[in-house]
């Protein structure tokens, strides 16, 4: 006990703050509570001894530093510490000197880590930024609540038509978070069966079911510190909504099979193209679930609010699907209007499909107009007479828009569902929706 104040006056002293614990378990409780640089432990304790500590530290933070000081030095110990993660091990007695050097050097090797963390989340924003292609106001304006976003640790959900970039905000949020070097595991909730769900987000036990022959990782469990992000979360059904909800409460998970909890720190970002508040007044969308995930909410602006966007978004697409070797051809400004004028009932996604079909037209230096009449098509047409009112409803745009798809794959859903940049099972639904399988019905 003397010595353990004594320590802690030195080291106060030397300018450092300091908190003193009379056991193990008391340092876990207050590093349960707090994060610190440094931690300075005894092997040897009564209940938790220090490699208890150790292990904790490491589990609660990371990339705190951890120095084992022993009157029980052995090689077998010094190795089991430095393997769990110790940044040094001291055996008694040990000079002042020793030990004052021990601590700066490990608080350097800390803050320098910390430095490297922050470089790296400055240039994951730039790039970041970058990804988001617009100057419009409304894209600058969710560009810089993105940032502000990031940083809050805490669920968000995002709301936009579908194909206007939501997976791309959800990564970006994940580049410029804190959790910036662990995993961003995505999850479409529409393209799985509620069995397939199940196992692909909680993982399996062997033995669980015919055909599990070994241990399992659900994506919750793999994105452990990362982020996870839920696509399209209002196809979830009621019952997956219930084992989620109970995740974000408790922050455990049982995998299928099994008995034992496993406790998970995963940030949630979830995606809709739906009224998820009016879902859930409805019943469709469980009310307690809704309000756990909409702690903070970001709108996607579609293509048609953010016109001024896309001959930049254009041009990048052009220089994306232009084969290498060769450069890309520029807009005329008579093909950059009209495609300002349209529509996009498939916002970005469809604006990306008409351009890597244009390269296919153009093999000049310029996108003229005669390049882009067919890719518009009738819908375009209909489209491009604001002037007479004609503007047919929302629906009817993205029937027409599948149906030309379908048409020019031949009606391979498979290839349809990927130019539509959704999942076979979604295109059913909307096949089913519009009755597309009888179009003049």
């Amino acid at each position: 006990m003397i010595a353990r104040e004594n320590l802690a006056h030195i080291l106060t002293k030397a300018g450092y703050a300091t908190l003193v614990a009379e056991d193990g378990q008391q340092a876990i409780d207050i590093l349960k509570q707090e994060e610190v640089d440094l931690v300075l432990t005894d092997l040897r304790m009564k209940g938790r001894d220090g490699m208890a500590v150790l292990a904790e530290t490491k589990k609660l933070w990371p990339s705190t530093e951890v120095v084992v000081i022993t009157g029980y030095a052995s090689v077998d110990t010094a190795v089991e510490a430095m393997r769990q993660g110790a940044y040094h091990y001291i055996a008694k007695p040990y000079k002042l000197e020793e030990l004052r050097a021990v601590v700066e050097k490990a608080l350097e090797k800390n803050q320098l880590r910390k430095e490297v963390q922050s470089l790296r989340q400055r240039v994951s924003a730039q790039n970041g930024a970058a990804k988001i292609i617009g100057q419009s106001p409304k894209i600058l304006a969710l560009r810089e609540k993105i940032s502000q976003v990031a940083q809050l640790d805490c669920n968000v959900l995002i709301q936009g038509e579908t194909g206007t970039g939501k997976e791309l905000v959800a990564r970006t949020i994940h580049e410029l978070s804190p959790r910036a070097t662990q995993r961003f595991v995505a999850f479409n909730c529409g393209a799985f069966t509620e069995e397939l769900i199940t196992s692909e987000l909680f993982g399996y036990e062997r033995g669980a079911f015919t055909g599990a022959n070994k241990i399992k990782k659900g994506l919750l469990e793999i994105a452990d510190n990362g982020t996870v992000f839920f696509d399209e979360v209002g196809e979830l059904p009621l019952s997956m909504q219930v084992k989620l909800l109970r995740v974000l409460q408790e922050r455990t998970l049982l995998r299928v099979g099994g008995t034992e909890e496993i406790a998970v720190d995963i940030r949630i970002v979830a995606a809709t193209n739906k009224d998820l508040k009016k879902e859930a007044e409805e019943g469709a969308f469980r009310t307690d679930l809704y309000y756990r995930l909409d702690v903070l909410t970001l709108h996607v602006p579609s293509l048609s609010e953010r016109r001024e966007d896309i001959p930049l978004l254009a041009d990048h697409f052009l220089a994306k699907h232009t084969r290498p070797g060769k450069v890309a051809p520029r807009l005329s400004g008579a093909v950059a209007q009209q495609l300002m004028s349209y529509e996009y009932p498939g916002n970005i996604r469809e604006l990306e499909n008409i351009v890597q079909r244009l390269l296919i037209r153009c093999d000049g230096e310029v996108v003229e107009p005669q390049h882009l009449t067919t890719d518009l098509g009738e819908v375009g047409t209909l489209a491009l007479r604001g002037n007479r009112q004609i503007w047919p409803a929302l629906d009817e745009h993205e029937k027409q828009y599948i149906l030309e798809v379908l048409d020019e794959v031949e009606g391979n859903k498979s290839a349809a569902a990927k130019i539509l940049g959704i999942d076979r099972v979604s295109l059913w639904r909307k096949i089913k929706r519009y009755d597309l399988e009888n179009p003049d019905a």
